[in-house]
């Protein structure tokens, strides 16, 4: 699996606890900057940064990747509105939380959202 990071860098024990709740193996994790100008249009910004990342068509609809999405709520709604796009399901999304027992800011994984599960449950309600 490769994790396509837009957040914090990730620790060898995330990773660990990623391939413990996912059950698959880290095989790449890429780190993307999310760093945007907020006086200039969003899309484009960030489009360019997922088109970097050298993936093809067929890499976003068969490869599995989960998303450390940025911390701006903006990006990440225009981050998995264009990754929806490209792999016609919503990506499974990690989710961290401070760990506040170190004299470190730290952070550990909470949880794996699967996005695309969440979205069914809630067509349901409809």
């Amino acid at each position: 699996m490769r994790i396509i990071n837009f957040s914090h860098p990730l620790t060898e024990q995330n990773l660990r606890e990623i391939e413990n709740l996912t059950g698959c193996p880290v095989s790449e994790v890429i780190e993307v900057p999310s760093q945007v100008d907020l006086q200039s249009p969003l899309e484009p910004q960030i489009a360019s940064r997922l088109d970097e990342l050298g993936l093809s068509s067929r890499d976003w609809q068969t490869e599995p990747l989960l998303l450390n999405l940025p911390s701006l709520n903006c990006s990440a709604a225009v981050v998995l509105a264009i990754v929806h796009g490209r792999m016609g399901y919503f990506p499974p999304v990690l989710r961290l939380r401070p760990d506040n027992d170190g004299l470190v800011p730290r952070f550990t994984v909470a949880e794996i959202l699967n996005l695309q599960a969440i979205r069914e449950r809630a067509r349901g309600k409809r």
